[in-house]
């Protein structure tokens, strides 16, 4: 009988020390710079419903917090910033709203244009910031000028999803240099 008890005791314990960790959210302390280029040419038009709810759901919604800096270029024939500001709480709908109303009508889309400019914002992002760059496109020709040109050292540490008719490549421009200076001084560390 005292075993029971002492067996249900635990057992409640137990679950009242790991519930609340269950429903806790992940609460980020490091605010981000996020650059998110979208395809602005024809190949995504078929798509675009799609990503932008992907977009609104994944990453305004569920990414962003207040604090962080969004950047956005419509990759069309030319690369344009369509939106660039702080976000916060109430801002996210004008966010959303310039994403809706992407122009997806280009003959071509110019990845390395935008990429340039991200390179270049990257270099900026200060060290108490992480910077996330979003590469979104239909498909993987209208990519080739950027993965040929100067921009190929960007893709050297990517990561991709792929969806149906359209993908989302993740990189990291500027993790080269994190990785070189925290593999010296970890060297550094145990000589």
């Amino acid at each position: 009988m005292k075993s029971k008890f002492f067996g249900k005791l635990l057992i409640l314990t137990v679950l009242v020390s790991i519930l609340p960790g269950l429903f806790a959210q992940d609460r980020r302390t490091i605010p981000l710079d996020v650059y998110l280029v979208i395809d602005g040419s024809s190949a995504l038009e078929s798509s675009k419903t799609d990503v932008v709810s992907w977009i609104n759901q994944e990453l305004v919604d569920r990414i962003l917090a207040d604090g962080d800096k969004i950047t956005v270029w419509n990759a069309g024939d030319q690369a344009r910033i369509i939106y660039s500001d702080t976000v916060s709480s109430s801002g996210k709908n004008a966010l959303k709203d310039r994403i809706k109303d992407i122009n997806t009508q280009g003959r071509s889309a110019d990845f390395s244009g935008a990429l340039r400019d991200v390179s270049s914002r990257v270099t900026q992002t200060p060290a108490d910031r992480i910077s996330y760059t979003l590469l979104i496109t239909a498909s993987a020709e209208v990519m080739e000028p950027a993965l040929s040109g100067s921009s190929q050292n960007l893709f050297r540490w990517f990561r991709s999803e792929k969806y149906e008719r359209w993908q989302v490549l993740v990189l990291a421009p500027d993790i080269g240099e994190k990785v070189r200076q925290n593999a010296q001084a970890y060297m550094r560390s145990i000589q």
